[in-house]
């Protein structure tokens, strides 16, 4: 699946410096492929929970659904440490915050703005709207792996890991056409986040970086 190139191509992303990132939100929109999803896959509206780890802090949290029709799947093991394996399970919520604003298509989503902060949580909202704007939503499954987390001092994190879209696809939800196209180099990100921990103990994404087509990522 190709859906984030295409509607990143307004958001200028983050490089967070101490892992000298490069940010690759300045795609051009003119080569907006439009790109993705599986032609007649099921298009039920019945929400079901996305998988999420339990988080380690007893905060009240925001209620993530996913269509049916539409998963994340996160494969990392916990490390054994309680503080890094609290910014993993906070970093696949803030992926997972980010589709359920999709999905609800509102930019205003509770679980956004609990899981992002700073520049993390104005790009997400830039990348939510640009679904919206363009009347999408998407179909299938998205599966994240290869994590790495390092820690920097007790409040902060830098977690890095893959994702492979060539198994979701953009659907147009007015239509509910679904956008097909092969799976490429592209199909494959590499991402790279900073996370802060805040009063409350939760891990959010304060920075982000990817880079499509990295070839550590692609099988």
């Amino acid at each position: 699946m190709n859906r984030r190139p295409t509607l990143l191509a307004a958001i200028a992303l983050t490089a967070v410096a101490a892992l000298s990132l490069s940010a690759c939100g300045s795609e051009d929109s003119s080569k907006d492929k439009d790109n993705d999803k599986i032609a007649g896959a099921d298009t039920g509206t019945e929400p079901s929970a996305s998988p999420t780890p339990t988080p380690s802090d007893t905060t009240d949290r925001p209620k993530i659904t996913f269509p049916s029709d539409a998963k994340n799947v996160f494969e990392y093991d916990k490390t054994g440490d309680a503080a890094k394996d609290a910014a993993l399970a906070d970093s696949t919520l803030s992926v997972n915050s980010v589709d359920d604003a999709i999905f609800q298509g509102s930019t205003d989503s509770e679980a956004l703005g609990f899981y992002n902060a700073d520049k993390a949580l104005s790009e997400s909202i830039t990348y939510v709207q640009g679904y919206i704007d363009k009347n999408y939503t998407w179909v299938g499954e998205t599966r994240y792996f290869d994590y790495k987390v390092t820690l920097s001092g007790a409040n902060g994190a830098y977690v890095t890991y893959c994702s492979d879209e060539s198994k979701s696809y953009l659907k147009d939800k007015k239509t509910k056409k679904v956008k097909k196209t092969p799976t490429t180099s592209d199909s494959y990100v590499r991402y790279n986040t900073k996370l802060t921990k805040n009063a409350d103990g939760v891990w959010q994404t304060t920075a982000i970086a990817s880079t499509r087509g990295d070839k550590a990522c692609q099988p």
